[in-house]
């Protein structure tokens, strides 16, 4: 085909595309990807191509669809799109029987954080219709709060709609650990060092094996349960004295903590450490596959000689890079201390990044998904601020709630007002612009309560009451100007809610999410609401019914 042909076929279709006319710009790229051996004419290109969009601009859509049809009619055929699948594949999988978990530590609740790799197994084990297991680590009697297993259970619950097929406390299972390191030691893969940290670090450091490895074990080990204190001895795993990682040299598996346990007491003494035991759990559950941070690389490494040991078959190791949000505390432990204090009323408290608090804001497991998935499963670790991360959560979240919440006023910091020439009036507002029309029913007449911050904005200008009227404000006093939207429409930007004073209100106390409060009047309808229903009170933000105490409705704020 001659440069002129292409030229044209070309122009045709951009010409459909734009309603009849063509980009030269647009055309010349496409000629140049497709021939890129014409580059060296360019010249001859461009010209030819302005020439070839005059006269083609000039058909009717109609001709250019006839000519297209008769010099290159498979350019007029829709294109089928290739849909992306939104989680990369996994590798070695059995529909049906894929198993996966997510192994928090219980030290505190779950936050934003957590939902990363939560979600990534949950959509997984969804995709293969596999099973979910949430297993605590509680092997770290420091790192455990007795408040925290519940916490996390229902959050992951939560997160996942109730798709957790199991949950497994680490704490529960020490025999089947004690019964893996005797057989490790038995069979001379593994040895109770009572080294120091500080010599055994300067061994290791040289290459030089331990001497503890050598000697006799199992009555070490008996003596681990009785004579030893903290920091006497630890189990090490027999691994390559020249790995050319140090991090890999005999590294330990268990340790003696006496400290008490929330769950077991001082029950036990000898703690697996987390590669131990996340090893003997993965295969003792049957684990398919296990999705981790890249963090964990070092870790996958030292489990995979446990893997070794024992002859097991391997799970699918996948990992991931992290989110680093900026501008959250996502400490566990921090956050726990500051409610310790009462800084905090607890992981639900509405300033905290926990997901106890997002849910009782209003937040939709759904919203947490979709922002997940977006991101998708990759090596490469993000960075994302605080405002940038609520915003695409804000905007997966309304896309859910939008559709269901119904309206209301809310009138924060009522100010009564009384609006001169007004007419008794009986208006009936949408429970949704959308979804339900009307059901909102208000009588007015000529008083009413306007929010404080727009009756102290308000100038001496033409303002509508939102879906009622058009008042004028001069010299302080308030006159009804007229009804109509178009008699408001351009004379100024201002329009606001409004209540009227006669009618039943409710007091309502909105929570805000940096921990102040708004209070206010709301509108009858709010009365019919139930606790947790979602509802947008209007030109305010989406708010979630927490409570009905004392006569007063406490809405939590969602978002804008």
């Amino acid at each position: 085909m001659n440069k002129q042909d292409v030229i044209e076929k070309y122009a045709l279709e951009n010409a459909i595309k734009y309603k009849g006319k063509a980009q030269p710009g647009n055309i010349i790229g496409k000629v140049m990807g497709d021939y890129p051996k014409w580059k060296k004419d360019i010249a001859e290109i461009k010209k030819l191509t302005q020439e070839i969009v005059a006269k083609v601009n000039k058909l009717s859509m109609f001709e250019q669809i006839e000519r297209l049809k008769a010099i290159a009619p498979e350019l007029l055929e829709p294109k089928e799109k290739v849909r992306k699948e939104p989680l990369k594949m996994l590798q070695n999988v059995i529909k049906g029987k894929v198993v996966m978990r997510f192994e928090p530590s219980p030290s505190g609740g779950l936050h934003v954080g957590h939902a990363y790799p939560l979600i990534l197994n949950y959509a997984y084990c969804k995709k293969y219709d596999g099973k979910l297991i949430l297993r605590i680590a509680d092997t770290n009697p420091d790192s455990c709060s007795m408040d925290a297993y519940e916490v996390i259970e229902q959050n992951a619950k939560w997160l996942t709609k109730d798709s957790i097929a199991e949950v497994i406390y680490q704490s529960d299972r020490m025999e089947s650990y004690y019964t893996h390191a005797l057989t490790l030691l038995e069979e001379g893969h593994a040895y109770v060092c009572t080294c120091t940290q500080e010599d055994f670090k300067q061994s290791i450091t040289k290459k030089i094996a331990c001497p503890c490895r050598d000697r006799e074990q199992i009555k070490k080990w008996k003596q681990m349960f009785i004579n030893f204190k903290e920091g006497d001895a630890v189990v090490r795993l027999k691994t390559d004295i020249n790995h050319k990682n140090p991090a890999l040299r005999d590294f330990p598996i268990l340790r003696i903590n006496e400290n008490e346990h929330p769950r077991k007491g001082n029950q036990y003494r000898v703690w697996p450490l987390m590669n131990f035991a996340v090893t003997i759990d993965d295969h003792e559950l049957g684990l398919t596959h296990v999705l981790r941070g890249k963090d964990h690389l070092d870790n996958t490494k030292r489990q995979q000689y446990i893997y070794d040991y024992f002859k097991w078959e391997q799970p699918e190791f996948i990992h991931t890079g992290r989110i680093n949000f900026e501008g959250l505390n996502l400490s566990a432990s921090q956050t726990a201390l500051a409610i310790k204090n009462k800084e905090f009323n607890g992981w639900d408290d509405i300033r905290l990044p926990f997901l106890s608090a997002l849910q009782r804001r209003g937040y939709q497991p759904e919203a947490f998904e979709k922002f997940v998935i977006s991101l998708g499963l990759t090596m490469v670790d993000k960075k994302m601020q605080a405002n940038e991360f609520f915003k695409t959560l804000n905007y997966y979240n309304k896309e859910i709630i939008d559709p269901i919440a119904k309206r209301c006023f809310f009138i924060p910091n009522p100010v009564e007002i009384k609006v001169n020439n007004a007419k008794e009036k009986e208006v009936e507002l949408d429970v949704h612009p959308e979804n339900r029309k009307g059901g909102r029913k208000l009588k007015t007449n000529n008083r009413f309560y306007l929010a404080k911050q727009d009756v102290d904005t308000i100038k001496d200008e033409l303002v509508r009451l939102m879906n009622l009227m058009n008042i004028k404000k001069e010299n302080n006093d308030f006159t009804f100007h007229s009804e109509g939207y178009k008699d408001w429409k351009g004379s100024s930007k201002t329009i606001i809610h409004w209540l009227p004073v006669e009618e039943e209100l409710v007091d309502i106390t909105l929570h805000m999410d940096d921990g102040t409060q708004l209070t206010g009047k709301g509108e009858p309808a709010i009365a019919d609401l139930k606790e947790g229903d979602i509802v947008q009170l209007e030109r305010i933000a989406f708010a979630r019914l927490d409570k009905i105490e004392d006569n007063t409705y406490h809405f939590w704020f969602t978002h804008k």
